[in-house]
């Protein structure tokens, strides 16, 4: 029996040492935060941010929820220092471009070496009965080859794909609040509404599909979803007119969509004129998107920082490594291993721009596009393409939602105006030929939307919802006074210190189990007829 004793305790303490996990929490000093004007001012503890909002616990253990913006410049600036400083304890995110967890990777490197030896041991305990014989050699020997040849290089890679969806936030970061961002254990998501904000659009195209861009609804459960796991396929997708001919590959950082660099017609878009000085143009739906890699990003973020994601989680990076090194030479999926051990992909200004294959798993539907996969909603018919027209002008209108497109044609300059009403009643002003008098076509289509930046500014229902017991060990109870539902839309949300969504649920919930959540601090935003409840719990297992 001691053979079988000594290999039960090798693997149990290898498992036990292996996922182990340390925790962090840390409470900061109670302080005097004014809002901007000065008009305001809220005695309370910083606790933790979630999509750019502060959350502030009271002296009474109500949490107030401030938008960063709101805050005067000094309390912003201590609020940026508490989030370093609990990002650091928590995170230690290293600048070097890796969607990976750096803590997750301390300790899954060392799973990785202490579940090699414990197989290396169980070898040499088993081989051991036989170590006299030839048998015996040839059997470790064996073993030894073939987990060194085979098992290690798998098991190493399927340890270190772990992305930190902190880094991931903070590529999106330098662009909101035009985008929004959070997330769960799965993915990744982003709102936005495809437009880009630091620069013009349509302007250098010389075949026009006479599409214009307009505002989307990537919101709620039409976001973008960006896998926070991925896993290295194992024939990777070429990314050609035979594939994801439809919808986005990637996700730019900026919010907009790229899609494959060849069109639904089989045309690389950038050869044959189709796409503006960004890379970009609208589709059918009248969704702007880019068809390379939008590398003018950079002057906006740092060389080191990632300017877009692709639908299989990998990151895009330009003419730098993550850690400010030159590009290395790239292989034919148009990307490589970084030394961390973590695959991403980069933009360059030759094809295939910037993803030749789909290193990670993707789902392809039956229309050739990646699922899940945000949705552009049309307003009005696709149109053919105007040929010999070239876009000289893009702008917004002054006094209107919309833009004005300029162009000219055989000679001659035309414009299109259009705009858009609150009730989603969208108008397209064509003035043609030098004449003043605008041929007009109306549509009524979809409401505009809002990225949702932030929430309601202050906790409005939290005397009359009750969270008990806190601590709690396997329930928390959740009951509401007489008239607060009243027939309003619920949504319950709860999240740890560092904003991330852990459950979530529609309706009224009256409980939550919790006995599987590691012991903690945990902040339950509960949604009422668009008012919030935001409430602190601590759960513990005694």
């Amino acid at each position: 029996m001691k053979y079988p004793l000594s290999l039960l305790f090798v693997f149990v303490f290898s498992i036990f040492t292996c996922f182990a996990h340390d925790s962090h929490y840390e409470r900061t000093n109670e302080r005097t935060w004014t809002l901007s004007g000065g008009a305001e001012k809220i005695n309370g503890t910083f606790l933790a941010w979630q999509d750019n909002v502060v959350l502030i616990e009271e002296s009474s253990g109500a949490i107030i929820r401030v938008p960063q913006e709101k805050l005067s410049p000094e309390d912003y600036a201590v609020a940026q220092q508490y989030i370093k400083r609990i990002s650091a304890l928590n995170h230690t995110v290293k600048n070097t471009g890796q969607t990976e967890h750096p803590t997750d990777h301390h300790h899954n490197k060392t799973a990785y070496w202490l579940l090699l030896l414990t197989i290396v041991s169980v070898l040499f305990i088993v081989a051991a009965k036989f170590i006299s014989s030839k048998r015996g050699w040839a059997l470790l020997l064996l073993c030894a080859g073939g987990l060194l040849a085979g098992f290690t290089p798998q098991l190493k890679h399927a340890l270190l794909t772990i992305t930190d969806p902190l880094f991931v936030d903070s590529a999106f970061t330098p662009f909101k609040p035009e985008v929004n961002t959070r997330w769960d254990s799965t993915y990744f998501y982003v709102e936005s509404k495809g437009i880009p904000n630091t620069h013009s659009m349509m302007t250098g195209i010389t075949k026009w599909q006479q599409q214009v861009p307009i505002p989307q609804c990537y919101i709620d459960t039409n976001a973008w979803s960006i896998p926070l796991n991925p896993v290295i396929a194992a024939n990777p997708v070429p990314v050609s007119p035979s594939h994801f001919i439809r919808g986005a590959i990637a996700l730019a950082v900026n919010g907009v969509p790229i899609f494959n660099p060849y069109t639904n017609t089989g045309v690389d878009a950038f050869l044959d004129g189709q796409l503006d000085n960004w890379g970009g143009h609208s589709g059918r739906a009248d969704d702007y998107h880019y068809h390379t890699a939008p590398l003018h990003l950079y002057n906006h973020v740092n060389v080191t920082q990632p300017i877009a994601f692709g639908l299989d989680g990998f990151a895009v990076y330009g003419d730098f490594e993550p850690d400010g090194s030159s590009m290395q030479p790239l292989d034919t999926n148009h990307g490589h291993f970084g030394g961390n051990g973590v695959y991403h992909y980069h933009g360059t200004p030759v094809a295939p721009y910037m993803i030749g294959n789909m290193v990670g798993v993707v789902t392809e539907d039956s229309t050739l596009q990646i699922i899940p996969q945000s949705r552009a909603r049309p307003v009005r018919p696709s149109l053919t393409p105007l040929t010999g027209a070239t876009i000289t002008g893009f702008h917004p209108n002054i006094s209107t939602n919309g833009y004005t497109l300029i162009y000219t044609l055989n000679g001659q300059t035309d414009s299109i105006v259009y705009y858009w009403t609150q009730n989603g009643q969208y108008t397209y002003d064509f003035y043609l030929q030098g004449n003043g008098i605008p041929t007009t076509q109306q549509y009524n289509g979809f409401a505009p939307c809002s990225v949702p930046t932030s929430v309601t500014d202050y906790s409005t229902y939290n005397n009359r919802v009750t969270i008990y017991p806190t601590p709690a060990r396997d329930v928390i109870n959740i009951d509401y006074q007489a008239g607060v539902l009243s027939d309003k839309q619920t949504q319950l949300r709860v999240m740890d210190v560092h904003g991330k969504i852990i459950y979530e649920k529609h309706g009224a919930v009256n409980s939550i189990p919790v006995s599987s959540w590691p012991a903690g601090v945990y902040y339950i935003d509960i949604l009422i007829g668009g008012k919030h409840s935001v409430q602190k719990a601590v759960v513990n297992h005694f």
